[in-house]
């Protein structure tokens, strides 16, 4: 029995639709529509490739938005001082600084710049502890997106053992950070977890992940997660996007996993529109606090 395919691309777009009518409700009430800064730094195509795609999905759903390019020589200093006017600017709601930065910029000191009513990616140390405590201010976009595919196709977490493969700031660590919550906004059949997560230095890493209900795989190494390291009948969320040659493939062996798996997303359509779908989602948020403020 094939899997189910976990369309990335469907749920992100019912999920702009939503967010549409909250923005014309949102500008009914205010006069005016959620603004999203976008800062890039340097030339990098990539980099130019997901900005452009950020602001089409704002315009999409009735927000705008701005973007500062600035070149690659660009200081730490200078940058920061781009972040403390877009932070003064009662204009701006949203401030997204697009990674990764060139090498002479001190990335943590720039994201922790980013006033944390301001912070989208929900990366400023006061975002990530409240989302440690609980309390989530902003869900951070990447596993925002997982949990909503999750929740879109009725997949439940609670009681599941999540393992999770890779223990970065944007995905890995959120992500553990939500699903071992009670809840965390989603309803707690979409927490509640019993979570692992492990990374390339785990020992035994296969029979880690062989022991998963649900697996979620981020450790940007192409096709990594094979058959073998999957139990029958696991869901199966790939973050993971990889260039190799002229094609885009996740972090597991797709078709490998079809007769394993009993569900899995795709690469690309998976969790990368839901990514920029959760981005938008909470510019509308911080527009709304910024209002109680």
């Amino acid at each position: 029995m094939p899997p189910i395919l976990l369309d990335g691309k469907t749920t992100a777009e019912a999920i702009r639709a939503e967010i549409r009518q909250e923005v014309v409700d949102y500008q009914a009430e205010t006069g005016c529509a959620p603004t999203l800064a976008a800062v890039l730094v340097g030339d990098d195509p990539a980099s130019q490739v997901y900005v452009r795609n950020k602001e089409r999905a704002c315009a999409d759903v009735g927000m705008h938005s701005r973007l500062s390019r600035l070149s690659d020589t660009t200081s730490t200093e200078q940058l920061l001082n781009l972040l403390s006017e877009l932070n003064a600017d009662r204009s701006v709601n949203g401030i997204l600084v697009q990674l990764p930065l060139p090498g002479q910029v001190d990335s943590q000191a720039v994201l922790d710049a980013v006033t944390p009513l301001k912070d989208v990616d929900a990366f400023a140390p006061e975002n990530v502890g409240l989302l440690a405590q609980g309390r989530p201010r902003f869900l951070p976009c990447t596993p925002h997106g997982v949990a909503q595919i999750l929740a879109r196709y009725e997949i439940e977490t609670i009681g599941k053992h999540v393992v999770i493969v890779g223990r970065s700031d944007i995905v890995g660590k959120p992500m553990a950070s939500m699903l071992m919550q009670r809840d965390y906004g989603l309803g707690p059949r979409m927490a509640n977890a019993s979570v692992t997560v492990c990374h390339s230095q785990s020992y035994g890493l296969a029979e880690l992940t062989r022991q998963a209900d649900i697996l979620i795989v981020a450790i940007g190494r192409p096709a990594f997660i094979t058959a073998d390291m999957v139990k029958p009948r696991a869901v199966v969320v790939d973050v993971g996007i990889n260039r190799v040659g002229d094609r885009l493939v996740g972090d597991v062996d797709f078709a490998a996993l079809q007769p394993v798996a009993s569900a899995i997303t795709p690469v690309p359509g998976g969790i990368g529109p839901l990514t920029i779908a959760m981005l938008l989602r909470n510019t509308l948020t911080a527009a709304q606090l910024q209002r109680q403020n």
